[in-house]
């Protein structure tokens, strides 16, 4: 063995210790912060969110942040694709050696789902170029299709409320009526709550027209007369800012239990969306004054 292999050894070797302390400094703050932080299983994606596909899309130069997740080797590797196994240490040292003698590897495997990727194989060259400062990897991309666009930034925790959404989605056909809605909500059940809204609306639409309304006529009616008149309100006064973590379409729900309450305390008919969130606009300004 020459003495630059004896080095790149011995570098492979420190830089897996490394990886595994770091991943374990990782291991103890995710404790304490109480958040999980393994990859995101590709399975449990595909069933929460009904993926479908895989089509293959070619080779593709892929941003290593972007791969979040893996086929059926989610317990390996921590959520910066770090080694939590020393099982894989000897495959990982055998990688990153081929990286220090500049050996060209060939292209990883992925599942691409909205703007996040899942390992399907080449695991271990991800850790590494990731471990390595590598912007970009080379990759076999087969596309799988979803209703609900998924960004680098989503949480375990996150797939629940997105499951009711593609649930919404697929019950109302919003994203075929209105391509441009892209309703978001951190609050459980709240995709459901909006059904109920939808619901109601499709009711007294039928009142009011003296005729049988269509879901699709509902759907966009309420999105066009209810939803987006309270959305507008919000976004004129800026009060988002002052719920930081929220939504939109969570003020839009809390604008709606404001109605309610009003409605049921003081006997007075139901406000218009606009009024309501106006209103509610304003009570939250006069707390915030109280509070001062």
């Amino acid at each position: 063995m020459t003495d630059e292999n004896k080095e790149f050894n011995e570098r492979a070797r420190a830089d897996f210790s490394r990886a595994r302390f770091k991943a374990f400094v990782n291991s103890i703050w995710s404790l304490i912060q109480g958040q999980p932080n393994q990859l995101l299983s590709y399975d449990e994606i595909k069933e929460k969110l009904r993926v479908g596909g895989p089509i293959y899309r070619g080779v593709q130069t892929v941003p290593v942040k972007q791969i979040v997740g893996s086929l059926n080797r989610y317990h390996q590797f921590d959520r910066a694709f770090l080694p939590t196994q020393t099982e894989t240490a000897e495959r990982w040292q055998r990688i990153n050696r081929a990286f220090y003698n500049d050996i060209s590897l060939p292209p990883v495997v992925l599942y691409q789902v909205g703007e996040v990727y899942f390992v399907v194989d080449g695991h271990h060259r991800v850790s590494v170029a990731r471990e390595q400062g590598q912007i970009f990897i080379e990759a076999e991309v087969r596309e799988c299709a979803t209703r609900v666009n998924i960004t680098p930034n989503i949480r375990i925790e996150d797939l629940e409320i997105l499951s009711e959404k593609v649930g919404f989605i697929e019950r109302t056909g919003i994203d075929e009526a209105r391509p441009d809605a892209n309703i978001k909500l951190t609050i459980s059940d709240g995709f459901n709550r909006m059904l109920e809204h939808i619901a109601v609306h499709k009711y007294f639409m039928g009142i009011e027209q003296k005729r049988d309304i269509s879901d699709e006529e509902a759907v966009a009616d309420w999105y066009d007369k209810v939803y987006t008149p309270i959305v507008k309100v919000i976004r004129g006064s800026e009060i988002l800012q002052d719920f930081p973590g929220h939504t939109e379409g969570d003020l839009y729900l809390w604008v709606l239990d404001h109605q309610h309450y009003l409605h049921e305390t003081n006997g007075l008919a139901l406000m218009p969306p606009e009024e309501a969130a106006r209103d509610y606009v304003k009570a939250q300004k006069d707390v915030d004054e109280e509070l001062e």
